[in-house]
């Protein structure tokens, strides 16, 4: 497996390299965002490690622009500080995980090695044509293996963070859910911070699943508290 490291501080791309090619892995470095697009869009890499804090385009625009292109390449972001909104901002862009600096090495590893299991089990899932855990609802099928929803003949990937909230509404279907409990329980956030980002996902959301999404019957508002999925409609 082939890793890209998009980081402007040379020490921490270096020492991130070495550790990532000890794993086994070949690994390749960026020094800052317009770098690490170039590469990513030229090659094929099966995860981005991705710093938050570039020259130029930062790690937000990287992997909005990855995401756009309908590259759904895994990505653990590195963030300054764990600043609650650097995290949700990131999530918002598309990254699957983050990771706040400074990082214990061995977590770094094991999230790595996370988000690459994961890749490896939904190709498989693809090669050998197997259904996966699947969930339907008004015609359309969340496919939570391969990160997709079908509806007819059009696709539609979904970044871990929207899978992983999908889930977890619908594991939670006909109970009111708070903004609260969704950062702590989907995002391992625990302090309190701006929440809008999580309206901003479950705009996108009711796009995939409504049939009228400004008038949604599926994840419904409860206003001043938060969010409830309907299973029927």
């Amino acid at each position: 497996m082939k890793i890209l490291i998009v980081e402007d501080e040379a020490h921490i791309a270096d020492g991130l390299r070495f550790n990532i090619e000890a794993e086994g892995y070949e690994a390749e470095i960026a020094a800052d965002g317009e770098a690490g697009l170039a590469r990513a869009e030229a090659g094929s890499f099966d995860a981005v490690v991705l710093d938050v804090m570039l020259p130029g385009v930062d790690g937000f625009e990287v992997a909005a622009a990855l995401r756009a292109k309908q590259d759904y390449t895994p990505i653990l972001m590195l963030t300054a500080r764990g600043r609650p909104e650097d995290v949700l901002k990131g999530f918002e862009a598309g990254a699957d995980d983050y990771l706040p600096k400074p990082f214990d090495l061995e977590i770094f590893l094991a999230r790595l090695n996370g988000l690459l299991r994961r890749r490896e089990w939904s190709r498989r899932e693809t090669t050998t044509d197997r259904v996966g855990d699947t969930f339907e609802i008004n015609g359309k099928t969340i496919d939570f293996a391969n990160l997709e929803l079908r509806s007819g003949d059009e696709t539609i990937h979904l970044t871990m963070m929207e899978i992983k909230l999908l889930r977890y509404l619908i594991e939670h279907e006909g109970q009111t859910v708070s903004r609260k409990t969704i950062l702590e329980d989907v995002w391992g956030l625990q302090e309190d911070t701006d929440t809008r980002a999580i309206d901003n996902f479950i705009v996108r959301l009711r796009k995939y699943l409504e049939d009228k999404p400004n008038d949604p019957q599926i994840v419904r508002t409860v206003r001043g508290v938060g969010y409830k999925f309907v299973g029927k409609i």
